[in-house]
């Protein structure tokens, strides 16, 4: 969770779309089928300096304006150690010994499909 930089308590609608733009908090209408594009307007004037190469700004559950550190480079990955680890292998069973090889026989060439004609998809029109 983030820490509350600004309290504006703005009661939030679910028609609406909140967000931090400026310093100042701005929603602005879903979209919804058949209906117009609508306008952003400004809700709350919160006064806040904002810092977007260290945090992301939103509005948190109680309407307040909210930061969090970001992410540089996203996530870590595991490290190379534990890829290289084995894992527990089955015992793999015993193979029969294989039949003596006989002198390969001469193989017949090798028949080509037949060719596609450039008609299109076959069936009903």
């Amino acid at each position: 969770m983030g820490e509350k930089i600004a309290k504006t308590g703005i009661k939030r609608d679910n028609n609406l779309m909140y967000y931090v733009k400026t310093g100042d908090v701005w929603a602005t209408p879903r979209k919804q089928p058949g209906q117009p594009k609508g306008k952003a307007q400004k809700i709350a004037a919160a006064g806040i300096e904002m810092d977007y190469s260290k945090y992301l700004y939103y509005v948190d559950g109680d309407g307040d304006v909210a930061r969090k550190e970001r992410q540089v480079g996203g996530s870590k990955r595991k490290t190379t150690a534990a890829k290289k680890a084995p894992a527990a292998k089955k015992a793999a069973p015993a193979k029969k010994a294989a039949p003596a090889k006989k002198a390969p026989a001469k193989k017949a060439p090798a028949k080509k499909a037949p060719a596609k004609k450039a008609g299109g998809k076959k069936g009903k029109k």
